[in-house]
C-alpha cells in the first residue's frame, strides 16, 4: 500500500463511522418523542402518530444534524484560520450580534412572538445579527490580513455588543425569558423550511471553504511561510471568512446558541486521525453533525415529557471532554493544537 493510500485509510473509516452514526440517530430521533421512546411501527399504523414523526420528530433530527455540520466546519474553519485550538464558531462577536439582534427583534415585536414562533422574523434577525458582527469586527480590523488585529477586534465586538444586549434586556424585563430560548439553543423548532436553508447554507460554505484546504495548512506552518510557498493569504482569508460567516450565522438564527460543538468538532477529529485541512474539514463537519445529532437525541429523553434545552447538554459534555484533554498534559499539546501534517506531505 502507498503511502498516501496508507494517510487516507484512518480518515476514510472515521467518515464511514460518522456516517454510520449519523444514520442510526436519524432513526433514533425519529421514534423518540415528549412521551418517550415510540417504534416506528407503531407511528406507520397510526395516521396522526405519523404525521408527528414527519413534520416535528424528522425535522428536528435533520436540524440539529445540519446545525451541527454547520458548527464543526465554522469551528475548524476558525482553529485552522486565526492557528488557535482554542477558536470557536462565534469567535468573532457573531454570538453577542445574533443576541443582540434578538433582543431587539423581541423588544419591538413583544415578549409574546417567540412564544406564537414568527420564526421567520426571529431568524432573520439573528442571521442579519450574527452575520453583521463578523463584518463589523472585519471593518474594525481594516480588513483580514493581520490574524491578531482581527481577533482582538472580535473581542471589543463580542464585549461590546453583549454589554448593549444586557442592557437591552434590564430596559425590558419581559424580554429575558424569551431570550433564554435563544441563548440556551435549541432544536425543539427546527422544521423542513429551516432544514432547506441550513442546507444551501452548509453547500455553499463547504465549497467555499474545501478548496482553500491547502491555504490552512500553508497557515499552519506560520504566516511568512505561507507567503514564501506562494499563497494567497488576503485573498484566501476573505473567502474564508465569508464561508466561516455563513456557516456560523445559518446555524445561529435556527437553533440559537449552542455552545462547544464547533470547538470539541474539530479536537475530536485531531484526536483521533492527525491529518491535514483536505480531510479535517470535512470530518470536523461530521462530526459536529454527530456530536449535536446525538446531543439532541439524549436531551428529549433525559427528562421526558420536558425537553432538555440542548445547549446545556452540550455544555456539560463538551466542557468535560474539553477538561479530560487539559487533565493529560502533554496530550493537550497534541490533540488540542492545530495539525500541519497534510501541509508537510
Amino acid at each position: 500500500m502507498s503511502a498516501s493510500g496508507r494517510s487516507s485509510f484512518k480518515p476514510a473509516w472515521l467518515a464511514l463511522l460518522l456516517g454510520s452514526l449519523a444514520a442510526l440517530g436519524l432513526l433514533l430521533g425519529a421514534g423518540a418523542g415528549s412521551t418517550g421512546w415510540q417504534a416506528l411501527s407503531q407511528a406507520w399504523s397510526d395516521e396522526a402518530a405519523w404525521q408527528i414523526v414527519r413534520d416535528i420528530r424528522l425535522p428536528r433530527s435533520a436540524g440539529a444534524w445540519l446545525a451541527g455540520a454547520l458548527l464543526g466546519l465554522a469551528g475548524a474553519l476558525a482553529q485552522g484560520l486565526f492557528r488557535n485550538p482554542l477558536a470557536d464558531p462565534f469567535l468573532l462577536g457573531s454570538a453577542s450580534g445574533a443576541s443582540l439582534a434578538v433582543c431587539l427583534w423581541l423588544s419591538l415585536a413583544g415578549s409574546g412572538a417567540f412564544a406564537v414562533q414568527s420564526l421567520l422574523g426571529l431568524t432573520g434577525a439573528a442571521f442579519v445579527g450574527a452575520f453583521g458582527a463578523v463584518l463589523l469586527t472585519v471593518a474594525l480590523s481594516r480588513g483580514v490580513q493581520h490574524s491578531l488585529r482581527l481577533l482582538l477586534a472580535g473581542v471589543i465586538v463580542g464585549v461590546v455588543l453583549g454589554a448593549l444586549s444586557n442592557w437591552l434586556a434590564l430596559l425590558r424585563p419581559d424580554v429575558l425569558q424569551a431570550m433564554q430560548g435563544f441563548l440556551l439553543g435549541s432544536t425543539a423548532f427546527v422544521g423542513w423550511p429551516a432544514c432547506l436553508a441550513m442546507a444551501l447554507a452548509l453547500l455553499a460554505a463547504s465549497a467555499l471553504a474545501w478548496p482553500l484546504a491547502r491555504v490552512l495548512d500553508a497557515l499552519s506552518l506560520g504566516e511568512d511561510t505561507a507567503r514564501s510557498l506562494g499563497v494567497p493569504l488576503s485573498a484566501a482569508r476573505w473567502w474564508l471568512l465569508a464561508a466561516f460567516a455563513l456557516a456560523t450565522g445559518a446555524a445561529v438564527a435556527q437553533v440559537g446558541l449552542i455552545a462547544f460543538v464547533g470547538l470539541a468538532a474539530p479536537h475530536l477529529v485531531r484526536a483521533l486521525v492527525p491529518t491535514g485541512y483536505g480531510w479535517q474539514l470535512p470530518l470536523a463537519t461530521l462530526m459536529g453533525a454527530v456530536l449535536l445529532l446525538w446531543a439532541d437525541l439524549l436531551a428529549r429523553l433525559l427528562m421526558a415529557p420536558q425537553d432538555m434545552p440542548v445547549g446545556v447538554l452540550t455544555a456539560v459534555i463538551g466542557g468535560g471532554y474539553l477538561l479530560l484533554r487539559m487533565s493529560r498534559g502533554s496530550a493537550v499539546s497534541r490533540g488540542l493544537a492545530p495539525s500541519n501534517a497534510g501541509a508537510r506531505r
